[in-house]
């Protein structure tokens, strides 16, 4: 076994701890406050069997979130993580005790479960994460890049010089094909680099046993999606226009407008309460139409609760939100935005079959050509249906540069999947209630793109 792995394994059996003790909790609220009301109880194995499907359930969505991600999360992501994760799990598991038990039970041992599972996960957190830092040094770091010149800065932003201690940050064309430059580093970061001098250097990375992280450019992103093709006894791969099989495309429809059509009938009475105090707070409309790009640059027009002044663009002209700093966003549109209450509305234009569940964002027309002055490749958002929520909605920021929303956008579009798609609407709950996933742009993002042409 390598050193690696050998150094992994406390993080591992610390991780494996999690979930059995996360599991204990629930089980000790389901045989000692549900398991006696079922009218035909189980035999000893099916108890187990309900703790076993939880100890799952957890465990997905705790990886999904990136729970367990001790060496790039700091504390308040891990618990944050953690206890959305048990949370759905405990709600999803609430359900199937309700089909079994053939009434809806006391829900208080479940909320009382919840807490105790609170207290383990902030102790979990707290110890493994100061027990990977005593036992793991930073790693000696060198950025090679072109176009990011500050990602030394971003590295130290998300608190990651606990784990990558940058000892050189230099220009490709400084670095010259110097492999000396960075065969003392034991992690590599590239970013932006063309094809040309990465590969040079990753296959130095790779032969020498260093890490390498790569920030990708809008080629590398397309070429993900590449098929590998036999013929011509040669290694071939092929690359096209995002064209998915008609079969996904037909699930995708169908799961559309059955989960669309059944969060309308669930959220209905938070929606008309939001419609209800709009109305009353300055006489407006209650619904924003505005003319958004969906695949193929068709045209329709989405429908959300309005956040701001009925004259918020009374000169014709299409400006980006900046959040918090925008004064033409209403009190209770604020609110709604925050929760993202606002999108509701768009349920039905996905079952209207302007949008899906999950792909890029849609763009406004003149925001859209704005960015393609400088950036062309921003319209190859346009080969897939526009999304209610989408991967650079996941993980990236609402002020992400055009850049990189378009690089995340093309990495769901090069491999268009229903599990990854059933991923980022599960993720889409993590990032509800983070700030900083409703920030506004700064002022003038929409045109200051010079930065990124010829990227």
């Amino acid at each position: 076994m390598s050193n690696k792995s050998m150094q992994a394994l406390p993080i591992r059996f610390a991780k494996l701890m999690n979930v059995i003790l996360i599991a204990i909790v629930f089980s000790y609220a389901w045989f000692n406050f549900y398991k006696g009301q079922m009218a035909g109880p189980f035999h000893f194995l099916g108890n187990w069997v309900l703790v076993f499907l939880f100890a799952v359930l957890y465990y997905s969505y705790v990886r999904m979130y990136d729970g367990f991600l001790v060496s790039i999360s700091n504390i308040s992501e891990l618990v944050y993580s953690q206890v959305l994760a048990f949370l759905v799990s405990d709600a999803i598991i609430y359900v199937v005790m309700v089909i079994l038990l053939r009434h809806v039970p006391n829900v208080l041992p479940l909320i009382g479960c919840a807490l105790v599972q609170f207290i383990i996960s902030v102790i979990w957190c707290l110890l493994v994460h100061k027990l990977y830092f005593k036992n793991v040094e930073a790693k000696n770091t060198v950025i090679v890049y072109d176009n990011e010149p500050d990602l030394e800065d971003v590295l130290s932003d998300y608190g990651l010089q606990g784990r990558f201690c940058v000892k050189k940050s230099i220009h490709i064309d400084e670095f010259n094909n110097d492999m000396n430059c960075i065969k003392d580093a034991q992690v590599v970061f590239l970013a932006s680099i063309h094809s040309h001098e990465r590969n040079q250097i990753i296959k130095f990375c790779v032969s020498n046993d260093i890490e390498v992280f790569i920030l990708p450019r809008i080629g590398d992103v397309i070429m993900s999606g590449a098929k590998r093709v036999h013929m011509l006894h040669l290694p071939v791969m092929k690359l096209e226009r995002y064209n998915p099989k008609f079969e996904f495309l037909l699930i995708k429809r169908l799961f559309d407008i059955i989960v669309s059509g059944v969060a309308l009938i669930i959220l209905s009475p938070v929606m008309l309460i939001v419609a209800v105090i709009i109305k009353l707070t300055d006489g407006g409309p209650i619904f924003y139409k505005q003319v958004r790009l969906t695949k193929n640059a068709r045209e329709f027009n989405v429908l959300k609760f309005r956040s701001m002044r009925v004259d918020a663009e009374k000169d014709g002209v299409a400006r980006l939100s900046t959040g918090a700093k925008d004064t033409r966003v209403t009190p209770i549109g604020r609110f709604i935005r925050k929760v993202r209450i606002d999108e509701l509305p768009q349920l039905i234009n996905i079952i209207k079959g302007d949008m899906s569940i999950v792909g890029p964002r849609p763009e406004r027309p003149q925001i859209m050509e704005q960015y393609a002055e400088e950036l062309p490749e921003f319209k190859l958002r346009l080969q897939a249906k526009a999304g209610l929520t989408g991967y650079a909605q996941v993980y990236g920021k609402y002020n992400t540069t055009p850049y990189n929303k378009l690089e995340m956008d093309l990495m769901y579009i090069a491999n268009p999947s229903l599990l990854e798609d059933l991923k980022i609407m599960f993720a889409t709950v993590k990032i509800l209630f983070i700030p900083e996933s409703t920030e506004g742009v700064s002022e003038g993002q929409a045109t200051a793109m010079s930065n990124e042409k010829g990227r």
